[in-house]
This record gives C-alpha cells, sequence and structure tokens, in this order.
C-alpha cells in the first residue's frame, strides 16, 4: 500500500497528544501514502490549550470534533476517536487509517483495523509507549516531522555518527537480517526489498530518526555495508543494492 497516492485514508487526530507544530509535515508524510479523504481533530475546543491548533483547521481542511471532558481523569477525547473509527470502519470506504496520537489508549483500535485487512499508520512522539507503535503497520515519530527550526533544536534527531550508529546493536542486526533475508546467492540484496523487509519487523523504523533522509544515506553511513549502484537498463535510472561486508 505504501506510496500509492490513489488509496483512501482517514485521518483522526488526538489534539490532546499532538503538536500543531507539526501539521504541515504530517499531512505532506500521509500524502506519501494515500489522500486523506477525512481529516478530524479531537479534542475540548472550548479550552485555550488548543489555541495553536485553531490557525491550522481551516488552511488545512480539519474538521474539528468538538469533545468536553465530562469528568476529571478520564479522557472522552480518546473515546470519541474509537467510537468514529469505527464507524468509518464499517462504511467499507477507506484503504487505510491513520492515528495521530502518543496514547496507549489506542493500541487495540489498531489492532482492530488491521484485523479487517486495512492499513494503520500512527503518527506520535518518541516517548509512544512500544504496544501502539507494534500495533501500526508503519509508525512515525512526530519529530521527525516538525518545522527546520524546531527539529534544529530537538537534540532527539540530530544525525547519529558511524561510531553510534555501529554501536547501535538493534539497528546493525535489523539492517543485517534485511539484507540476509532479501539477497541473492552472491550476497547482493536490492535496497528497496531491504526496506520493505524492515518496515514489516519494526513499524518504527524511518532513516530520519537516525538524522539521515534516506535508506541508502543511513546504510552507507554505518560502513558495515557494502554499497552499489547499478543501471537499470532504462535511461539513466539506478537501483542501489547492498551487502553485508563480511559476506
Amino acid at each position: 500500500m505504501d506510496q500509492d497516492t490513489s488509496n483512501k485514508l482517514a485521518v483522526l487526530i488526538d489534539a490532546d497528544n499532538a503538536q500543531p507544530s507539526i501539521v504541515e509535515g504530517l499531512l505532506a508524510e500521509i500524502a506519501k501514502y494515500g489522500t486523506a479523504n477525512v481529516k478530524r481533530i479531537y479534542g475540548d475546543w472550548t479550552s485555550t490549550k488548543l489555541r495553536g491548533w485553531k490557525d491550522h483547521l481551516l488552511d488545512h481542511s480539519i474538521q474539528p470534533i468538538q469533545q468536553f471532558g465530562y469528568t476529571t481523569g478520564k479522557n472522552a477525547t480518546d473515546s470519541a476517536m474509537i467510537i468514529d473509527a469505527m464507524d468509518l470502519l464499517y462504511t467499507g470506504q477507506f484503504d487505510g487509517f491513520c492515528i495521530v496520537s502518543s496514547d496507549s489508549d489506542f493500541t487495540k483500535l489498531a489492532a482492530r483495523i488491521r484485523e479487517e485487512g486495512l492499513y494503520v499508520y500512527g503518527f506520535g512522539e518518541q516517548k509512544t509507549p512500544d504496544p501502539f507503535v507494534a500495533a501500526c503497520d508503519k509508525f512515525i515519530y512526530t519529530e521527525v516531522l516538525r518545522s527546520e527550526e524546531e527539529a534544529d533544536e530537538d537534540s532527539s534527531i540530530q544525525r547519529m555518527s558511524t561510531n553510534e550508529l555501529k554501536q547501535d546493536t538493534k539497528l546493525v542486526n535489523l539492517t543485517r537480517n534485511a539484507i540476509e533475508a532479501s539477497s541473492d546467492e552472491s550476497g547482493w540484496a536490492h535496497l528497496g526489498q531491504v526496506g520493505s523487509y524492515i518496515a514489516k519487523q519494526s513499524p518504527e523504523f524511518d532513516p530520519r530518526n537516525y538524522g539521515y533522509g534516506k535508506l541508502g544515506n543511513l546504510v552507507k553511513a554505518i560502513e558495515l555495508f557494502e554499497i552499489e549502484e547499478r543501471s537499470t537498463g532504462e535511461g539513466q535510472s539506478k537501483a542501489i543494492y547492498v551487502k553485508d561486508k563480511r559476506k
């Protein structure tokens, strides 16, 4: 389903658990996976806490859904999002859902949508609990979606050095396993297939989490893998292949 703009997506945003500074990056990211036919954002719009979001709603055609906090300690916004998501799911008109929140309360919802064969894209901060991340087909940390000014101030997404990357055992093993699973008899693997394998194994994987815009740049920076560009025979286009240097 990735990279198919014909897919119809429902975008549901938890205003209490998402920052307005991500809105442009968020919608640009969603556009990679399909068309946002529904864009709704949930919260108590009588509260001054959501004032930052109000400036973006008309500009990006996001429909605000009013949800009062009926009782202290209960998150009525979550309940409203879940009910709406199920209503939209049962219409059968969507190919996938984008759930924007860092709240683990949406774990079961994501799992339920996937049971119906639809894709679930999660968007949340790096503090998002692992169960919600794992319940999604793909999870994008919103730190990488902020404006450039804010990104420069956010140490969590600074580019990691080669030494730091090599010491990240999870990253190295994930990449090696993906290459091994995707490689031919000579040990070379097409980078696109490597990326697809990694995405299935780790929904939250994103080169931008390490400060690199592309998977190829990240793999190259690790310096444990060989990289080779090959002509596809179609004009000037190139295909990138990678290989474990230990092979």
